[in-house]
């Protein structure tokens, strides 16, 4: 009796010792205790291997060893479920609160969780605790007890009492353990009271002295003081397993003088920029290393997080045609059948928006043809229909009154958990169907995310029956964190994506290490905020808790040094050198770590960088079809000949001229129906002329392509024909409003202010003809109000004597010249009161343009409506201002100067009579020539300035080139 301790480094030999210590004792009935129940099967295929064939022994983990102790006498009652568990945990969180308002605190369920799941390992009561944390422990218990139930602590706490209270619980089978690195509490108890009954053998991973194992340092001395002499120090034999570069890395990692030794290929280094392009570097080199005779399931892919990389690596690796397995559990959530459900619940018990409904709808569950759910989703876009009622009932009318049956039953009668029972066989009849088995990958993970829902909603059935209340928010909670087994280990033709504890046990020809960048290897430390350092130390110390954790950075180091030490053949080693964003990223003391080992000309020869601007590869090194094609683009730029040869040999030809020519076809017009429909209009728009003159593929994408959102919102159009709408009330009805009053003026302000605001009401009651929300209808109506308010008392201070007479002037045939004619609309004309001069204004939203840009980039608003104002509205035109609405921005535009000149407006914008009067003339010209133009059918990539502005949206359609 009694325990002894094997201990070495890797590769020395400490598993095969116990595997051979447990054949040796086969007659004892010994126990193996195993780090997961992967390796469970793992090492019992290879002792069967090894020998045969076993007919005695159990191959287990620590909690397959306690459950056996703890229902050893027959006794004891159900396990928890995780469901169960974590309602209980969040009732308590609730109900008995750490401090006022911190039931409302973000996390406070899941913190409370993890501590009382350390307290149980600990083996600590709640009388060894301080409040608010025993209070938490003996309301937890106390429902546990209600419940009639166990958790895994509670289990543990009754295998230890049994082993160390009662003789019969353990007879002289032998114990064998490998595969941690840390002891619980009650782990600890558990070995401590076994040696002292049987024979217990564990190894450990451990050298002393060396940092890479700091992290074990008490796990190891605590052993050795158990095991006192009976302890086997393993020397060290990674040479005899592994390529000399990787032997070397695991004798020299993390020492205080490393030994430079060469590089030959078994260790390489890639360095990616942002998330997408380093991941696609490494799914480039796992495809290599496939096409290279290595069998995928024989690469693994390890990384300090899968959940903060499972979606971009999965499409990484799926564009480069490489099959992955992401091993580990997966929530309900991230899986088609699960996103589905989440999204009908949302909608139906949470009062959820349109796309929550249609995201369900849209799926194969809903039972619904894809093509109708687009055609009734489209229509609802375009109404702007977002609230639940609405869409429900439109979605039932646009129908023609057929119901959404799986919508009727969510929210019908019944329990919250037997309308997800029902939801859930619902869906999965819809997906597959009754007349034949679902078979295929699609179907088999539809049944496990089924089967997984099903299990959450027993145990929530199971609360239920002890009489817990239970509501839609709890299923709702359950649901979402319900998670269901990932990848099998080992699938035979898929890249293993593994995090860095799974990694401990396996072994691959190939192993890709991810996350070497600052920030992100080695983790940061979490902060419990019941359990702190504090609290853990004075625990450690007063009860003999063992609470206190290795340092984060010390346990990544150990982490990541067994992680290099994991592939036969090759190791490589992966880091962000630039984020998303293109900003440098610092590399991780792990990265330089390694590099100090090696020769810095060999390094640099085995590193492989990609920047941001690597948006091709070449020919030869491309993964698919698409890939090759957009390096042989690449290579037509600069080697046309060469690039024309290789498409004809394999078929390409044809797109690769496609691709060319892609931002140099030719943009005039020359069918004749086209030549028909842009030059035969009676009368051409003053704004259409003008976006002609800032750039004619913009005007032709605009104006006749029309390409727009199929989303009606509150958008800049929609708010501008509102705003309009609402000056225009105002001035109508000041007058009458106000009597006496032609115009603004500081005595009046008060009440032109109320006016105004009325007046946005009434506009946005009537202009609104979309459903938006409250939020979006407010959001509106508040910033209009504002920006016009902003307006009326610009007015009021302003120094021009004219007055607004004329509003929303509209002319639809005003000949420039014969057969051209113009139409538009002239927001407001301002009259002298004394004479017969005006003014045209121009309401926008933006900022507004001065005399010289007006002469400049050819606008032809103002100098086009001032021959209107002088030739159809008998006013001689003085000038013409845009007035910008919001923001604080002055009136800016061109004017004419001498006497007749009205005051108040930038001094820079007034011109010598003769100066207006050519500018007006010119515009008249561009206009003429603008028409012409159309009428030709010319239309050309000529924005003004020669480049597109940032702002455009349009190049993509008009082919545009762009450095």
């Amino acid at each position: 009796m009694g325990l002894s301790l094997v201990v070495g480094p890797a590769h020395a030999g400490k598993v095969a010792s116990l595997l051979d210590r447990f054949v040796e004792t086969i007659d004892r009935d010994p126990w193996l205790i195993v780090p997961n129940r992967f390796d469970v099967e793992r090492v019992e295929r290879e002792l069967v291997r090894r020998e045969g064939g076993l007919l005695a022994g159990t191959v287990g983990t620590f909690d397959t060893l306690f459950e056996s102790l703890a229902r050893g006498d027959g006794g004891g009652k159900r396990l928890a479920g995780d469901t169960e568990r974590a309602v209980i945990v969040r009732r308590v969180a609730e109900t008995a609160p750490a401090a006022p308002g911190a039931r409302f605190l973000p996390g406070l369920g899941d913190a409370l969780a993890r501590t009382l799941a350390e307290v149980d390992g600990a083996l600590l009561d709640p009388d060894d605790l301080d409040e608010p944390l025993s209070r938490f422990v003996r309301a937890y218990r106390a429902e546990l007890e209600r419940l009639g139930a166990w958790d895994r602590g509670t289990l543990r706490r009754r295998a230890i009492e049994r082993l160390t209270g009662e003789v019969c619980s353990w007879g002289s089978s032998p114990v064998l353990a490998h595969g941690f690195e840390d002891l619980t509490g009650a782990e600890w108890r558990l070995l401590e009271a076994l040696s002292a009954r049987t024979d217990v053998h564990v190894s450990l991973p451990y050298e002393p002295g060396r940092a890479v194992y700091a992290s074990l340092t008490r796990t190891a001395n605590d052993l050795a003081g158990l095991a006192g002499d009976a302890i086997v120090e393993l020397p060290p034999r990674a040479a005899e397993y592994l390529p000399p570069e990787l032997a070397h890395l695991e004798r020299g990692l993390f020492s205080d003088e490393p030994r430079r030794a060469r590089l030959d290929g078994a260790i390489r280094f890639l360095e990616g920029a942002g998330t997408r392009g380093t991941l696609e570097l490494v799914a480039e080199e796992a495809l290599a290393a496939i096409r290279s005779g290595v069998p995928p399931e024989e690469i693994a892919v390890v990384c300090p997080s899968l959940e903060a990389i499972r979606l971009p690596l999965e499409t990484a690796f799926a564009a480069h045609g490489v099959p992955v397995a992401m091993e580990g559990r997966v929530a309900l959530r991230a899986t088609p059948f699960g996103q589905s459900l989440s999204a009908l619940l949302r909608f139906a018990w949470q009062g959820g928006e349109r796309p929550a409904l249609y995201a369900h709808l849209r799926s194969p569950y809903s039972g619904l043809q894809r093509r109708e759910v687009d055609w009734v989703e489209g229509k609802l876009r375009g109404r702007g229909i977002l609230r639940a009622e609405r869409v429900t009932d439109v979605t039932v009318e646009l129908r023609g009154g057929r119901p959404l049956p799986l919508l009727d039953l969510a929210l019908g009668d019944g329990t919250s958990v037997a309308v997800v029972r029902s939801l859930a066989a619902a869906m999965l009849r819809n997906a597959h169907g009754t007349v034949a088995p679902p078979l295929g990958a699609r179907s088999r993970a539809d049944l496990q995310a089924h089967d997984a829902v099903s299990r959450t909603l027993d145990e929530l059935e199971a609360l239920v029956a002890a009489g817990w209340p239970i509501g839609r928010r709890d299923v709702l909670a359950a649901l979402e964190r319900t998670s269901l087994p990932g990848e099998r280990p080992g699938a035979p033709g898929r890249v293993a994506v593994i995090d860095l504890l799974r990694a401990r046990t396996r072994r691959f020809d190939t192993v890709f290490v991810l996350g070497l960048e600052q920030g992100t290897l080695p983790r940061r430390n979490r902060v419990e905020p019941f359990l702190d350092e504090d609290v853990r130390r004075s625990l450690e110390e007063h009860r003999g808790a063992r609470l206190e954790r290795p340092d984060p950075a010390s346990r990544d180091r150990y982490l990541f040094a067994t992680a290099c030490t994991r592939p036969r053949r090759r190791l490589v080693l992966v880091r962000q050198a630039v984020g998303d964003e293109g900003s440098p990223r610092e590399p991780s003391p792990f990265w330089q770590g390694v590099r100090e080992l090696f020769d810095e000309d060999d390094i640099r020869h085995h590193t492989l960088r990609r920047p941001l601007s690597a948006l091709t590869r070449e020919i030869e090194a491309a993964p698919t079809d698409r890939e090759r094609l957009r390096a042989l683009a690449r290579v037509a730029a600069s080697e046309p000949v060469e690039a024309a040869a290789v498409a004809l040999e394999n078929g390409w030809d044809r797109r690769l001229r496609r691709a060319v020519r892609a931002f140099d076809r030719p943009t005039r017009l020359t069918h004749e129906r086209a030549l028909t429909l842009v030059g035969s209009r009676d009368a051409y728009s003053v704004s259409d002329l003008e976006r002609m003159a800032s750039c004619s593929s913009a005007w032709f994408v605009e104006r006749y392509l029309r390409p727009g959102t199929i989303d009606k919102g509150v958008d800049r159009m929609l708010r501008g024909s509102i705003l309009h709408s609402a000056l225009q009330r105002f001035y109508q009805q000041l007058p009458s409003a106000i009597p006496g009053a032609d115009r603004v003026t500081p005595d009046n302000l008060d009440a032109a202010i109320a006016l105004m605001k009325d007046c946005v009401s009434r506009a946005v009651e009537s202009g609104l003809r979309i459903d938006a929300g409250d939020l979006d209808r407010r959001e509106l109506e508040q910033g209009l109000q504002r920006d016009l308010e902003q307006l009326v008392r610009d007015e009021a201070a302003a120094k021009s004597p004219f007055v607004p007479r004329e509003l929303e002037v509209s002319f639809r045939s005003y000949e420039l010249e014969p057969g051209v004619v113009v139409s538009g609309k002239i927001d407001r004309v301002d009259r002298d009161p004394m004479g017969a001069l005006g003014i045209v204004v121009d309401y926008k939203s933006g900022a507004a343009s001065s005399a010289s840009q007006i002469r400049d980039r050819d606008l032809l608003q103002l100098p086009l409506y001032m021959l209107v104002l002088r030739d159809q509205l008998g006013l001689e035109p003085v000038g013409g201002v845009y007035v910008p609405v919001g923001g604080g921005r002055r009136p800016r535009g061109i004017l004419r100067s001498g006497p007749d000149a009205v005051p108040g407006f930038n001094a820079r914008d007034y011109l010598e009579p003769d100066e207006f009067d050519e500018a007006v003339d010119a515009a008249r010209s561009t206009a003429v020539g603008l028409v012409e133009r159309i009428r030709a059918g010319d239309v050309r990539h000529d924005p003004q300035g020669a480049e597109c502005p940032h702002w455009c949206d349009l190049w993509r359609m008009c082919r545009k080139e762009r450095p």
